[in-house]
């Protein structure tokens, strides 16, 4: 059975999770992949650790535009291959080739002319300004490496290849873990460069997941290839791409924004309670990798199925989707309600932060129900074209509803009831996405 026809007739629960799981190890993988260049860098000193948290902001600037980018171009290519019009799919993946290079010129640029402008907006501290510049230049100058892996990843995804999409990931990945000691501390006749070594291993890694990725379209997608003989730009697809793309860049930009905000309020209260949140969002990101895996799956799912007007595997994957989600959602609250202590401890919490934050987990951890809810609808609807239920639905339960209301609970309540403002914004957040993905549907007669 080709790729083709996998999306179109493969039962659809094997479907998806044949092929979530390799989305959400590779999710697993790109975590340790950040996880193991910290504790590198943390080896160096405190201060590179913290120049490397600064500058962490810019990239996940660039990774917020690339994937953003990359699923609406997924989203368009499947609806494109299940309207059986493979050759506007190789005009609409020439067309977002085009967009991730130009996007890196402009990353390139910004790396050449504003590295030390950027490091010193990020920090007054002579040092760690130095050590920003040093790590924020590679990353900007050479980031074509991540714009264009993750455009090879999602061209095989849009044909139900997430195997190779994964195995492009591993490999950057293991270069980059390679490559790290040795051209940090200087091992192999290698010369110790420090916070830079880091910066030029990650591009490295970059580079070379993206020639996999490429290298595996290449031989191994039989629908999608790029074409420059006879291709004709169209402003259509980029819009196309844009519809779904922009929303989902601006939803993830939105996390920054939010871990940015909640920090600000908690400084107020303690640094203990900023730790705290720190800990709480890392783990809320892993429970959350196997959720995102199995929406970035329904993507090229519902988006070819869609388009070839089968409307009852459309509501198949819906009806798959959801339950499934729901019970990695379940998973994830006793976890969180029966080890909060033990959660903590893993980070060497201290007695203070144990008193509040055990309960805080326990409160918060009853509402990764809603949040599950929110997440899924907002990956069905970027497949049936509309990238705006994520865009919202994420905004409502990480900024809108969250910020105002957890500032409000700890003027008037304290610290140990601000928690429920978790429950006040992702039950709203379910409440409007499940709406507004049920209208979605109905709109376009599924």
């Amino acid at each position: 059975m080709n790729p083709k026809n996998k999306l179109a007739e493969m039962p659809i629960r094997p479907l998806l999770y044949t092929m979530a799981v390799p989305l959400m190890l590779s999710l697993l993988i790109q975590s340790l992949y950040n996880i193991v260049d910290s504790i590198f860098v943390a080896r160096l000193s405190e201060t590179a650790l913290t120049a490397a948290s600064l500058v962490y902001a810019i990239q996940f600037l660039m990774i917020a535009i690339g994937v953003g980018t990359a699923v609406g171009l997924n989203a368009l290519l499947s609806r494109k291959l299940g309207q059986k019009k493979p050759e506007e799919a190789c005009r609409a993946a020439t067309t977002g080739l085009f967009l991730m290079l130009g996007t890196s010129l402009v990353f390139t640029l910004v790396g050449l002319l504003f590295s030390n402008r950027i490091a010193a907006a990020l920090t007054n501290d002579p040092e760690l300004q130095q050590l920003c510049r040093e790590y924020l230049s590679v990353n900007l100058v050479f980031c074509w490496g991540i714009f264009l892996q993750t455009y090879g990843q999602r061209l095989l995804q849009a044909v139900g290849d997430t195997v190779l999409s994964m195995v492009s990931l591993i490999i950057g990945a293991v270069v980059n873990i390679i490559l790290d000691p040795i051209m940090i501390f200087g091992l192999l006749g290698c010369p110790a460069m420090g916070i830079r070594g880091a910066a030029i291993a990650t591009v490295i890694g970059q580079l070379i997941g993206a020639a996999a990725a490429l290298w595996f379209n290449r031989v191994k997608n039989p629908v999608i290839h790029v074409r420059l003989k006879g291709y004709r730009f169209l402003w259509q697809d980029v819009a196309d791409i844009y519809r779904v793309g922009l929303p989902t860049i601006v939803m993830q930009a939105i996390g920054s924004v939010m871990t940015f905000a909640v920090n600000g309020i908690l400084l107020g209260v303690s640094s203990t309670a900023v730790a705290f949140f720190g800990i709480y969002y890392k783990l809320q990101n892993f429970l959350m990798m196997p959720v995102n895996g199995l929406g970035q799956a329904a993507i090229p799912v519902v988006g070819f199925n869609y388009g070839s007007g089968q409307s009852d595997r459309v509501k198949q994957a819906w009806k798959v989707l959801l339950p499934t989600g729901v019970v990695f959602a379940l998973c994830g609250t006793a976890v969180f309600l029966l080890f909060p202590a033990q959660l903590l401890g893993l980070f060497s919490a201290s007695d203070e932060m144990l008193a509040f934050g055990a309960p805080a987990l326990r409160i918060i951890s009853v509402t990764f129900l809603f949040a599950v809810i929110t997440i899924l609808c907002g990956y069905f609807a970027s497949g049936l074209g509309n990238g705006v239920v994520n865009m919202v639905g994420g905004a409502l339960r990480q900024l809108v509803v969250l910020v105002p209301c957890l500032w409000l609970l700890i003027r008037t309540m304290g610290i140990e009831k601000a928690w429920f403002a978790f429950w006040v914004s992702e039950v709203i957040a379910c409440a409007y996405s499940l709406w507004a993905t049920k209208k979605e549907l109905r709109n376009k007669g599924k």
